[in-house]
């Protein structure tokens, strides 16, 4: 649209007159109302339209930072299941805002949250111990979603082959690693853009916390975005890029995982027992 006086500028440059591929170019981007993806194409062919070249004085974007995970680092109580709980609108915060894709969420209910395509992971998993594994499934069902992995039972099977064999089993004859598969099967179901996953590992087997950690990077390379609440620090950097440290509800580093690694105080301050 042009404007009907005055200019506009960016970096000091006029750009009122440039057609939208030129001022492009110049490093301005734009995220439409109306989203614009290319419906037929991929999540990956979908990043690779809009690629520019690496540009000066600006933060350089590849896919593998685009579908990062973050986890919540913390002890048992410093505040990392309540913050994905105030986040999927089964808490209120007591003040700030929480935007998921520039939607204030805070004030909407779990339900019109989920519908905006936010997956959440439950610490205590809430399986329906009297469904079988595919009726659990088709609980979490949601239409396909622009911009996110397009999941179907069959999928499903094929990431968790566990699952697959027993179909018809009840959720409350699984064990504990198996709940845990169906817990995360059922809310992908949903098509989420992204999810909240919380604790994935506590209570498992080391054999299935390595299991959980590779399909977790399954999914990650799928596209979808996670953050995950952990305590359990081997887990976290099996999976995880970032790292956020909570404690009595503050964050208390901020970092990449080789900068945790390599920071021997803040490791023993916060996560040590």
């Amino acid at each position: 649209v042009r404007p009907l006086s005055g200019e506009v500028r960016f970096h000091g440059e006029r750009i009122d007159r440039l057609q939208p591929f030129q001022v492009a170019r110049l490093g301005l981007g734009y995220v439409p109302e109306d989203r614009r993806i290319f419906a037929d194409l991929s999540v990956m062919e979908n990043l690779e339209v809009g690629r520019q070249d690496k540009r000066e004085g600006a933060t350089q974007w590849t896919p593998e930072r685009l579908f990062e995970l973050f986890p919540n680092l913390g002890r048992n109580g410093a505040g990392k299941s309540t913050t994905l709980k105030a986040t999927m609108g089964l808490l209120r915060p007591l003040a700030g805002e929480i935007l998921f894709r520039g939607t204030r969420i805070d004030p909407l209910q779990p339900f019109q949250i989920a519908r905006l395509g936010l997956g959440y992971v439950p610490e205590d998993r809430r399986i329906f111990a009297d469904l079988s594994v595919t009726e659990n499934l088709e609980v979490g069902r949601q239409d396909k979603r622009d911009g996110a992995p397009y999941w179907t039972p069959q999928r499903l099977y094929e990431l968790f082959p566990n699952l697959g064999r027993m179909k018809d089993r009840p959720g409350g004859r699984m064990s504990g690693g198996e709940q845990q598969m169906l817990t995360i099967a059922r809310t992908l179901m949903g098509n989420p853009l992204a999810v909240l996953l919380d604790e994935p590992s506590e209570g498992l087997s080391p054999l299935i916390v390595e299991q959980m950690a590779g399909t977790i990077g399954d999914l990650k390379r799928e596209g979808l975005s996670v953050l995950l609440s952990e305590q359990n620090l081997h887990f976290a950097q099996l999976v995880a890029d970032r790292a956020y440290i909570i404690e009595t509800g503050q964050i208390r580093f901020g970092g990449t995982m080789a900068e945790l690694a390599a920071n021997d105080a803040v490791r023993e301050q916060y996560l040590s027992v």
